[in-house]
This record gives structure tokens, sequence and C-alpha cells, in this order.
């Protein structure tokens, strides 16, 4: 029985949303990808751990994904289980100042609630386009703020174990990685922040005033995933990308951005293959040029 097979008949009873063969492209902020095997959209935290358990147990090899904007996907697809956390985005007050959001919200959501209820400290986070999940997963930043900053713990479920509450430091945030980077099985569930009394009406100031320099400096108008490189220690990506005079460099539909030499953006039909060859070259110029290993940011999944 092929493990999908084996899949659909212990998943009958669960009553989640599954799709089959569901395009990938249409999960993804690079919109490309190919057709999922399965697709499942967890309606609470319970049953994320219990479609991680089936996808493993039936050898599906579930991928957990949150808002899909670090992640480029191949255009055969993934005969794999993915696990949208799309519906999981509740976010509620604990206390006088702290939050807790579940691995769906979006931070533009988190930040948003914070702002709403006078809650200062989560400004920075606001443009950030993706899910607390990944962005605890990844130590995601921005404009001087970081999740290390802001969390307090996480509960994260280690299937065969269980879930344990972790501090920020049993967490080992740092420049793009966590423990969860090193324990890839690992999901996180949701996260408690800290944040401080403010005025909502400077917050909210402060939010579009950082969303204003984003707009300015990255391509927003085109599909990407963000930060394509790693920033090296002692330069900037985009500066060396710049500097290699590699701005503009298309592969197929993919391109590095006029606006900003970071980002590989989607210019129109671009597949996996143009952005993989496209981030090879980047990397061969760069190295030819400065000597300089680029490393991706961007999760490219098989």
């Amino acid at each position: 029985m092929l493990w999908f097979e084996r899949f659909d008949h212990e998943v009958a009873d669960l009553k989640a949303e599954i799709l089959f063969d569901e395009p990938l492209s249409r999960h993804s902020s690079f919109r490309i990808g190919g057709p999922a095997r399965r697709m499942a959209f967890p309606a609470d935290l319970d049953q994320l751990r219990r479609l991680t358990d089936l996808g493993r147990d039936c050898g599906g090899r579930p991928l957990i994904l949150g808002n899909g904007t670090n992640v480029l996907f191949p255009d055969e697809g993934l005969d794999r289980l993915v696990i949208s956390t799309r519906d999981l985005c509740e976010v509620r007050r604990e206390g006088e100042t702290e939050l807790r959001a579940d691995a769906g919200a979006t931070l533009a959501r988190l930040a948003v609630f914070a702002q709403q209820n006078g809650l200062a400290g989560l400004e920075f986070a606001h443009g950030i386009p993706g899910s607390v999940g990944g962005a605890v997963c990844m130590n995601a930043g921005a404009y001087g703020g970081e999740m290390k900053d802001v969390v307090v713990c996480a509960d994260v479920y280690f299937p065969g174990e269980g879930v344990r509450t972790l501090s920020v430091e049993e967490l080992d945030l740092g420049y793009r990685h966590s423990l969860m980077t090193d324990c890839p099985d690992a999901v996180v569930l949701s996260t408690v922040f800290r944040t401080e009394p403010g005025n909502a009406a400077q917050i909210k100031a402060k939010m579009e005033e950082l969303m204003a320099r984003r707009k300015a400096s990255q391509p927003l108008e085109y599909p990407s995933a963000g930060s394509t490189f790693k920033r090296p220690v002692g330069y900037f990506a985009g500066k060396l990308i710049q500097d290699a005079g590699l701005k503009g460099l298309t592969v197929g539909g993919a391109q590095v951005s006029q606006k900003h030499a970071g980002f590989i953006i989607n210019k129109g039909g671009a597949t996996c293959a143009d952005v993989a060859e496209l981030i090879r070259q980047v990397q061969q110029r760069v190295m030819e040029d400065a000597g300089v290993a680029l490393e991706p940011e961007v999760r490219i999944i098989r």
C-alpha cells in the first residue's frame, strides 16, 4: 500500500480538510511549485499534532508549512504530506503585557493585535511576511529587532516525545537558527511574546514608517521569498551581488531584482529550476568577484 493510500484510510475519522494534488504555487510567496500529494489544513493544535503523527507513521514525511514566504518548492511537486498552519491563527493576551500566538498567525496580525491593545515591542515584525511558527524557527528579524528579543517561550511538539514548553534560552535562537532547525521534526505550536505598555497611535506610526521603508527598498510588487541569501559574516549579501554587477541577471522567469540585489524575484512564469540556476550563478560570480561564499536563506524543499 502506498503511503498516501494508508494515510487516506487512517485520516478518515479525523475530519480535517485534506486536498489531493494541491498546487504548492498557491501556497508559496514565490508562486512556484508543483502539486503536493496530500495537503492538510488542521482546524486546531490537536489536529496538527495528530496529522503530524499520522503522516510520520504512514511514511508521508510531513512538512509543516506556515505562510510559505521562505520556501522554494520543486516544479514536479512533493510526494509528501504538507500540513498548513493557515487556520491556526489565534492571538490572545496572557496577563498584562504578554501575548500568545498560534503557529499560523502572521507576524502582521500579531503586531496589529499588539498595537490595538497599546502594547509596544513588536513594531519591527509588522512587515515581515511570515507566520509565527516559521519566524521562531528561523529567528526572523528586521530593522534592528528579531524574535529572540521578544519571545518568552514556545510550546513545541516533538513527535514521539510530546509537547515541551521551551524558554527563549532553550530555543537557542541565533541568526536564522534555532533548536528547531537542528531538530526539523519538531513543530512549534504556539509562542508567548513579551511586550510593554505604549501609546497605540505612536506604535501605529512606527509600524507605518517601517512599512514605508520596506516598500521603498524591496521589490514587494513581485513574488519572491524575501532575502535570498544569508548575510555573510562581515558583509551584506545584496551589496556583494550588486558590486558583482548582477542586478537584473535573469534565468527564465527568475531575476535578480533591480531594486534590491539581495532578492531573486519571479518576473512571471519562473520555475524552481530557473531560481535554482540563478542562485548557482550568483554564488559562482560572487565567489569569483569577492571570494565570499553565499549561503541561501530560502529553504529549497525536496
